[in-house]
C-alpha cells in the first residue's frame, strides 16, 4: 500500500455518516461480487504488512493504542481480531476477552476490571468486546438494572474522554449484520465441530431479541457516538471484503510510517568441529502424516 495515497483514499466514516438501512442489516449500497480466495488473500497479505509497520511505529513512538470490536452476534468480530493479529507480535498486539465477572468484579466500580488491561507505551489493545456490554447484552438479557444501564451511558462518555486525554487512541468498531445472514452463520455452527464452542445458550437467547439489541444499540450510539471517542461502522454479511475494510481504516486511524526496507544477508553458520548428533530419544511424536 502507497502510505502517501493511503489517507486520501480512505474516507474517514462516523456513525452520522452510514445510512440508517445499512444499521438494521440490510444492504444500503449495491452488493458488491463476492471476493475470490486469491484475490483476498493477495489484499490481506498487504495489509498484514502494513499493520506490521504500524506496529513497529507504536513500539517506536510508545503509543497507546485501545480498539475496541462490538456488535452483533456472528457478526465476525472474532475473524477480523484473528487477520489482525495472526502476522504482528502478541508482545505489542494484546487481545483482551474477558469472561463473565467473578463475584468480586461484579462489587467493585463496573469499569474497573477493564482498566487494568489497557496500554502501556507501545502496545495495541484489542477488546473483543467491551465495558459496552453494559449497554448490550447485559441491559438486554437483565444482567444489570435499567438504572445501572442509564448510569453506564451517562458516564462512560466522560470516561473515554479521560482515556483519551491521558493519551490512548481509542478506536471504537460496531460490527452489523443482516438477519438472514445471521441466521445462516448460526445454522452453520449447529453441526460444525470446528465451531460449536461459539454457539452458546446465549446466542440462542440472543437471537430472539433482534430488536432488543437494536434498541439498545440505538441508545448506546447516541450517548457514546463523540467527537474524542467516535463510533465506526462496518456492515459484514461479505465476511470477506468486511475484514479488509476495517483493517485498511483502522491503518488510516494510526499516523504510521512504512518500514525502511532493510538489506539483510545471513551470516555464515559455524563449522561441526566436534558436535556428534545424539540418537533421537523415544519420547519422538508419532508421525501419522
Amino acid at each position: 500500500m502507497a502510505k502517501k495515497t493511503k489517507d486520501k483514499n480512505i474516507k474517514k466514516i462516523r456513525l452520522a455518516d452510514v445510512p440508517a438501512a445499512s444499521l438494521n442489516g440490510r444492504a444500503a449500497v449495491p452488493t458488491a461480487a463476492k471476493l475470490g480466495r486469491k484475490e483476498y488473500e493477495g489484499q490481506l497479505a498487504k495489509l498484514q504488512g502494513e499493520l506490521v509497520a504500524m506496529q513497529e511505529w507504536v513500539k517506536a513512538s510508545g503509543a497507546k493504542v485501545v480498539v475496541v470490536f462490538e456488535g452483533r452476534d456472528t457478526a465476525g468480530k472474532g475473524g477480523t481480531i484473528k487477520r489482525i493479529t495472526e502476522r504482528v507480535s502478541p508482545r505489542v498486539f494484546r487481545v483482551v476477552a474477558l469472561p463473565t465477572p467473578s463475584e468480586r468484579e461484579k462489587s467493585q466500580m463496573y469499569i474497573q476490571r477493564f482498566v487494568p488491561h489497557f496500554p502501556a507505551a507501545g502496545e495495541v489493545i484489542i477488546f473483543d468486546r467491551s465495558w459496552y456490554n453494559r449497554a448490550g447484552v447485559e441491559k438486554v438479557m437483565g444482567f444489570c438494572t435499567p438504572e445501572q444501564s442509564a448510569r453506564f451511558l451517562e458516564d462512560a462518555a466522560s470516561f473515554e474522554k479521560a482515556m483519551v486525554e491521558s493519551g490512548i487512541r481509542l478506536i471504537k468498531y460496531w460490527l452489523e449484520v443482516g438477519p438472514e445472514e445471521q441466521t445462516r452463520r448460526l445454522e452453520s455452527r449447529i453441526g460444525d465441530p470446528r465451531k460449536v464452542w461459539k454457539l452458546s445458550d446465549m446466542d440462542l437467547l440472543s437471537y430472539s431479541r433482534w430488536f432488543d439489541y437494536s434498541r439498545a444499540r440505538d441508545e448506546m450510539f447516541a450517548a457514546t457516538d463523540t467527537a474524542w471517542a467516535p463510533w465506526f461502522t462496518a456492515v459484514t454479511d461479505d465476511k470477506k471484503r468486511g475484514r479488509l475494510n476495517i483493517i485498511t481504516h483502522l491503518l488510516s486511524q494510526i499516523p504510521y510510517a512504512p518500514l525502511p526496507k532493510k538489506d539483510v544477508t545471513l551470516p555464515k553458520r559455524q563449522k561441526v568441529d566436534d558436535y556428534r548428533q545424539p540418537n533421537l530419544t523415544p519420547r519422538s511424536i508419532p508421525t501419522p502424516f
